[in-house]
């Protein structure tokens, strides 16, 4: 995420009467600051059933120490967090922001206070000989509980959390606290290790990774023959729909290609529902396509203009200055549309249909004898459009048409790829060439249309001038691609299974 602060720390249990060993003689280290001591009291907030819990997120407001305020913290590797911050602001109220980096997993859901914490923290720095601080260690005393008036729960708890220091570091210190008599800690979080059992799995991540990881076992240990084609399907829409949750939070953020990322997976999860029909029961999925259509339109916005601004960055100000302008409007579109029950209700079904397929009639057959006549299929329609071309009316049009036929046949062959190996590997690629020369023109159509739009706003001769240089160049770039499109066409060989 791109305003997030990468954390990385590991924490350890210890006994009350626990000696923090001297730490200044590691590797690296040249002294250890004196101690310095804080007391926090944090309030941690989730969903009533615990939606980011089971995620291992957590969201806290923390007064005390170097950095009150709102902070929310997200899983990025085996001891690395993510961690977004909002000043303190009001007590009970989550900051808009914060709480829509977590829309994707609460769906709704109202977040209110699950737990508080009152910690004594002693903090060592680790310094190198410069003066830099490469690590800090804090001691922690720990009073926890679920709701005012109970019995606290107390422990102790040690954490190393690196600045400027590296991954040796963090592996020498821990070796050290272990032999002083500190374990691994239990839980990565305070407010986990407070939850405890009550922390429930994440049904949705769980349903998807088991599906993913049968097909990978399947395909993997050489059982091919007992991969059903509803395997094969399931296991992609799994991946996608785990992809699309991965980049919802980048996208709202503005990372860069986050929402392309997140777009390519919900046209993905579109296209497999289409191209697949007769293994998932159409009567649920289709739908589905209708609500996939309406997000991907939603990220399309954003999209268009990211690329627009790209492509003319040697664009004149004026110029620039209304397509930024345009893009800022399409993300706050796109972030309000991110909050709609109706995104939340579509993340449900996919959800579902992961956790309780619709398996159509012919989802438990063969995946290598299924697979081949459904890709097939698919690519002979994109075939048929790319023969309307030359007649269509609207010549341009029935380019646009078939380069969206061409996703389609790319994203059915990489769906049947685990299974039928480089046989369907060759079509995503010859297919994904089609797309790449279509993508140019219509991407050369829809710059020139934006160019049209503003060149009566043109304030000076020079940028007048300059937007015909910059007109001229998208249509040459066009009309290359038109041209190039025959010759890619006669270099693909089509399905041959």
């Amino acid at each position: 995420m791109a305003d997030g602060h990468l954390e990385i720390e590991q924490k350890y249990d210890a006994e009350a009467g626990f000696a923090l060993p001297p730490l200044d003689d590691l590797q690296g280290v040249s002294a250890a600051a004196a101690p310095r001591v804080h007391e926090l009291h944090a309030t941690y907030f989730d969903t009533a059933d615990l939606r980011l819990a089971a995620h291992g997120i957590t969201l806290r407001r923390r007064r005390g120490g170097d950095d009150s305020g709102w902070h929310l913290k997200v899983p990025a590797g085996p001891d690395g967090k993510r961690e977004h911050r909002a000043p303190l602001g009001r007590p009970r109220v989550v900051p808009a922001r914060l709480a829509g980096l977590v829309a994707v997993h609460t769906r709704g859901a109202e977040l209110v206070p699950v737990g508080t914490l009152e910690t004594r923290r002693t903090v060592v720095v680790l310094r190198d000989g410069d003066g830099a601080a490469l690590a800090e260690v804090a001691d922690d005393l720990v009073s926890a509980y679920r709701e005012e008036g109970d019995e606290p729960r107390r422990w102790r708890e040690i954490e190393v959390e690196l600045v400027t220091g590296g991954p040796e570091l963090l592996k020498a210190a821990g070796k050290r606290l272990r032999k002083a008599g500190a374990r691994k800690a239990k839980s990565s979080s305070k407010l986990g290790r407070l939850l405890g059992a009550d922390v429930p799995a994440a049904a949705g991540a769980a349903a998807r990774a088991t599906t993913r990881a049968r097909l990978r076992e399947l395909t993997a240990n050489g059982k091919l023959p007992t991969v059903t084609a509803g395997d094969a399907v399931l296991g992609y829409v799994a991946a996608q729909l785990e992809s699309l949750i991965e980049f919802d939070p980048r996208a709202r953020l503005g990372e860069d290609d986050a929402v392309h990322r997140m777009r390519v997976a919900t046209r993905r999860l579109r296209s497999t529902l289409q191209a697949y029909r007769p293994v998932l029961d159409a009567a649920r999925t289709e739908p589905l396509q209708v609500e996939l259509r309406w997000l991907a339109a939603v990220l399309g916005e954003v999209r268009d203009l990211e690329v627009l601004r790209m492509r003319f960055a040697d664009g004149p100000l004026f110029f620039l200055d209304d397509l930024a302008r345009r893009e800022r409007g399409a993300y706050r579109r796109l972030n309000l549309a991110l909050k709609e029950p109706r995104y939340f209700a579509l993340l449900d079904a996919l959800d579902g249909l992961i956790a309780d397929p619709p398996l159509g009639e012919r989802a438990q057959r063969k995946a290598r004898k299924e697979l081949p006549v459904l890709v097939s299929r698919v690519w002979d329609r994109m075939a048929r459009q790319y023969r309307t071309i030359d007649t269509a009316e609207d010549s341009d049009l029935a380019r646009h048409e078939t380069r969206k036929a061409a996703k389609r046949a790319r994203y059915a062959a990489e769906l049947a790829a685990p299974v039928l190996g480089a046989s369907a590997k060759r079509v995503a690629k010859d297919a994904k060439r089609i797309q790449e020369v279509l993508g140019e023109h219509q991407d050369g159509m829809i710059a020139m249309e934006r160019l049209r739009a503003v060149k009566g706003r043109a304030r000076t001769p020079q940028d007048a001038f300059a937007l015909g240089v910059l007109y001229g160049r998208e249509e040459c770039r066009a009309e290359t691609a038109r041209d190039r499109l025959a010759v890619t066409w006669s270099r693909t060989l089509g399905p041959s299974f």
